[in-house]
């Protein structure tokens, strides 16, 4: 064995060890109960406790910080923290480096997503939330039957529909998910827009979500992203 390659194997083992005790040291927290403003154990006491080098302690405290974890606050030393888990996720969410199966299941959890939150909107919607919508597809063309509504369109409303849930993750996933759905959409993965006879516009799912009930609206989205489900069953 070479000098390179006997480097090469000690780098690949200390990188798996890293993991290792990266998940080690997560289980532990769990284990302890530890919660939010908590702090964590010194790197002696953690590197006595796995059986490890400071070294590596430190490497996977370092992954832990990355992934918003754990932070070091003045006079409190390494305390638990509560991840920005969209704005790591964010960091990976461009459809560009994602496979063509990656992107996909992407665009049918948002389909998911939008079917699902029916019963958020009928318990958090206001009357000026009505009048918003009702402003949104002031303007909506007539003959949209079983067609894809342009980008302006979709973000406009579907957007308001996510602010309507009050659920500040839903909507922080749902503008990660926007670039993917348009980039599916408009990049053939799928096959092209197709007519269908149970479409649902914007202007009809306002009347549903005005003067009808969760079911109602769960069906009327359903049959509003038929094309949707259409190009991906069909394709």
């Amino acid at each position: 064995m070479t000098l390179t390659t006997l480097k090469e194997n000690i780098h690949i083992d200390t990188s798996s060890l890293v993991d290792k005790v990266e998940a080690n040291l997560v289980k532990l927290l769990q284990e302890r109960k530890l919660k939010v403003g908590d702090p964590i154990p010194k790197e002696l006491e953690l590197s006595e406790t796995l059986g490890v080098s400071r070294t590596v302690i430190r490497e996977a405290l370092v992954r832990l910080r990355v992934i918003g974890l754990i932070e070091t606050k003045k006079k409190k030393g390494t305390i638990i923290t509560s991840p920005d888990v969209f704005g790591i996720l964010s960091k990976s969410m461009n459809p560009h480096i994602l496979d063509q199966d990656t992107l996909r299941e992407m665009f049918e959890l948002r389909l998911t997503l939008e079917i699902g939150m029916a019963d958020f909107i009928f318990q958090r919607i206001t009357p000026e939330d009505i009048t918003e919508l009702r402003k949104i597809v002031e303007h909506e063309p007539q003959n949209t039957n079983g067609e894809l509504f342009n980008t302006e369109q979709e973000i406009a409303f579907h957007g308001k529909l996510y602010e309507i849930t009050r659920n500040e993750n839903m909507k922080k996933f749902q503008k990660m998910l926007l670039p993917i759905f348009d980039y599916v959409h408009n990049s053939g993965l799928l096959k092209k827009p197709i007519h269908v006879k149970k479409f649902v516009s914007h202007k009809g799912i306002v009347d549903v979500i005005e003067n009808g009930s969760p079911e109602l609206l769960r069906n009327a989205m359903r049959n509003h992203l038929e094309s949707h489900f259409e190009r991906i069953f069909n394709k």
